[in-house]
This record gives C-alpha cells, structure tokens and sequence, in this order.
C-alpha cells in the first residue's frame, strides 16, 4: 500500500521531537509484532494520538514523512507500518 496522495507523504508520531527525536513504535505483545502506526493525513494521526501507547512526560507531535524513506526506517529497525485511521483501527498491514 502507498499513501493516499500524490506527493507520497504520511504522518508519523515522533517522541520528543525537540530533542532526541524518534519514530513512535508500537508492540503487540500478543502476536510479538512490532510496528509503527502510519496515517494519510495529519488530522488522522490527531485523532489516533489517544489510542496509540506512549510513555509518560515525553512529548509527542504528528510529522510528516516521505513514505520511502519510512519504508528503509523500518525496515533497519524491524518494523513492520500499520495504517491507522482516524480512530485507532488498523486499515492496512504493510511488510517494509
């Protein structure tokens, strides 16, 4: 799957994007996936920010990304990208 524009931006949650800035991951310890949320469009990636797990006083904020340079992202860190809506459903599984 490909983002939804043109111009092959996503969104991303980044931790602390002032300081040590990182992609936020997320881990499902039932199946032992480790993947990072992706959005279409920031409003999405907005309204997904209270389902996704974060660790307390680190600051978050919804980034844009190119989607290829995602794609090499998670592949060195053994991601796999989850398309996420607005709600916090996965809509899309994508192997990097």
């Amino acid at each position: 799957m490909k983002p939804d524009n043109s111009a092959n931006w996503v969104y991303v949650m980044v931790q602390d994007p002032e300081a040590e800035a990182q992609i936020l991951g997320q881990q499902d310890t039932e199946h032992n996936i480790a993947f990072i949320p992706v959005f279409n469009d920031k409003d999405a990636a907005l309204g997904a920010a209270p389902y996704l797990v974060k660790q307390p006083g680190h600051r978050y904020e919804a980034q844009a990304i190119l989607y290829e340079d995602l794609v090499v992202y998670a592949r060195e860190h053994g991601f796999l990208l989850f398309f996420i809506d607005d709600h916090g459903k996965v809509v899309k599984q994508q192997v990097p």
